[in-house]
């Protein structure tokens, strides 16, 4: 009986010191944030147990909590919610009910989940797009595409690709009524990636007449080259997405090869011949000084490995490998960061790159705010700071579209 009350004990000490977070003081609804956090760290740390034990795969506990949250394609009066098929992706569009004399505009939003997770049918996705079509009485499409780890990059970005590429067809425009001059492509996290990917290739591609007008991106991923920004320092242990979280998330979109995910522990993943891409993600030059604070800039190791990964310097992965005369063809752009993110620099050197070659960017920068808040916008779990990060973006979008 001793050795058992032994083993529990120092399993519950386990446990508790790996879900032991500590939360900067200027967190709105701080008591709130944290029992969030203890939730999402104790069914991440479960989720790793039944990986090691061979009970489930990585991420189908997380999965199946997701799928919990799934909606159904209800109507109410002022939307009709229809979920159909664009090619082979799934998506669920939101057609405001308000008559138009018009051609309305579009917003295309691609929804996060680190490339494994999600889906627009998750509720606040759905809550979002929803008072996206209303308060704009614009048409919206909600995207889902294949997710890792059963499907590895460029799946993901192929399936967004082409669903936007078939919605800017002028008959399926005209099907929807939608004014062909006046499209935003948008995304959080995850999604936030791939949106600004397919903006910049449709923009270059001679097959498709109608371009982007718009792109918004809330706390996106925009690169995997290096994996030691100061955000990443300095929000290794960070609320919801913690540095060696988005490692492994990062590393199962794009390989099953567990080296990978060990090299970029490390920052030594990228090949040799990857060393010029680097000016495009230099922090010490890109970042404002207040995000660089004492931070020193180290080159990553390179050549370390004798791996072949084309998706490391592949700019579908990493929309801040694309050149400066890429980044001249971008539509206005929105780009929301938050302070206590691992991927929060991402941005940041985004609207610098895209300030300097000329865009248009309008960037809110919450300094009190964490990765994936948007999320959290409707019960039962209600936080303020996603409702805020909805109250931005779609007031952007309302000014510009």
């Amino acid at each position: 009986m001793g050795f058992k009350a032994l083993c529990l004990g120092l399993f519950c000490a386990l446990c508790a010191s790996y879900i032991y977070i500590t939360i900067p003081g200027n967190i709105e609804e701080y008591w709130k944030v944290i029992a969030l956090f203890t939730v999402a760290k104790t069914c991440t740390f479960m989720d790793m147990c039944f990986e090691n034990l061979g009970i489930m795969k990585h991420g189908d506990l997380i999965s199946m909590i997701f799928s919990l949250d799934y909606t159904q394609p209800l109507s109410d009066e002022n939307v009709t919610v229809t979920d159909t098929i664009f090619v082979d992706t799934p998506v669920r569009l939101y057609l405001p009910k308000r008559k138009s004399e018009i051609r309305r505009p579009a917003v295309i939003y691609i929804h996060g989940g680190g490339f494994c997770f999600g889906s627009f049918k998750q509720s606040a996705y759905d809550s979002l797009n929803r008072w996206t079509a209303n308060k704009l009485n614009a048409v919206v499409v909600g995207l889902d595409y294949r997710l890792a780890p059963q499907h590895h990059f460029p799946a993901q970005f192929e399936d967004s690709f082409t669903a936007v590429k078939f919605f800017l067809q002028d008959k399926i425009l005209r099907k929807y009524g939608v004014d062909p001059t006046r499209i935003c492509v948008s995304g959080d996290s995850s999604g936030g990636n791939l949106a600004a990917a397919v903006t910049q290739q449709v923009q270059i591609d001679l097959e498709i007449k109608h371009k982007i007008k718009l792109q918004a991106l809330i706390y996106p991923v925009l690169q995997i080259i290096d994996s030691c920004l100061p955000s990443h320092q300095e929000n290794e242990h960070g609320i919801i997405l913690a540095k060696d979280l988005g490692i492994k998330l990062v590393s199962s979109y794009l390989t099953t090869d567990e080296t990978v995910t060990q090299a970029m522990r490390r920052n030594q993943h990228m090949p040799l011949e990857s060393r010029h891409l680097f000016k495009f993600v230099n922090w010490s030059t890109l970042l404002p000084k207040k995000y660089r604070k004492n931070h020193v800039y180290t080159e990553p190791v390179l050549g370390r490995h004798n791996y072949s990964l084309p998706a490391l310097m592949d700019i579908r992965a990493s929309p801040l490998l694309a050149s400066d005369s890429q980044l001249q063809n971008l539509p206005s752009t929105y780009i929301l960061t938050c302070q206590y993110d691992c991927v929060r620099d991402d941005g940041l050197m985004y609207v610098t790159r895209l300030q300097n070659v000329g865009v248009q960017v309008t960037h809110d920068h919450i300094e009190n705010g964490f990765h994936g808040a948007l999320s959290f916008m409707v019960s039962p779990v209600y936080l303020r700071l996603g409702l805020r990060i909805k109250d931005m973006y779609i007031s952007w979008l309302d000014k510009n579209l």
